[in-house]
């Protein structure tokens, strides 16, 4: 288990502070929430962002991603279906599973939590 760094704590509220909270953002707000070694943890704030046609996220790191509030889809590149996203939905996204975001919603922000993992080698 990782050991965080010896901080004070850290107190906030995952909606407050949102770009754009009148209006679409222009791009993602992504906010480094926490980190430590091999751990990352954001706040995702997209309205109507989708990833450019024909792109797709290759991450090095393991991502669990849970849907706080707002709608979305997901694709990814062996599943010809988009999976749609609702508040409370979750999925672990293994390192190197190419996906993409097809749609958020474009009338409301959409706030996600995104938990990045980096894989350690086995010894």
């Amino acid at each position: 288990m990782p050991h965080l760094p010896n901080h004070p704590p850290a107190k906030g509220n995952l909606f407050e502070h949102l770009a754009g909270s009148r209006r679409p953002l222009e791009k993602e707000q992504l906010d480094t929430l926490c980190r430590s070694e091999g751990v990352r943890l954001e706040r995702i704030v997209s309205w109507g962002h989708a990833t450019p046609q024909g792109e797709w996220y290759d991450q090095e790191w393991s991502e669990w991603v849970v849907l706080l509030k707002g709608h979305a889809k997901l694709r990814f590149e062996d599943d010809p279906e988009s999976l749609e996203l609702h508040p409370g939905d979750y999925l672990l996204i293994p390192a190197h599973h190419r996906h993409r975001v097809e749609w958020t919603d474009p009338g409301e922000p959409s706030v996600w939590l995104a938990l990045h993992i980096k894989e350690h080698p086995a010894p």
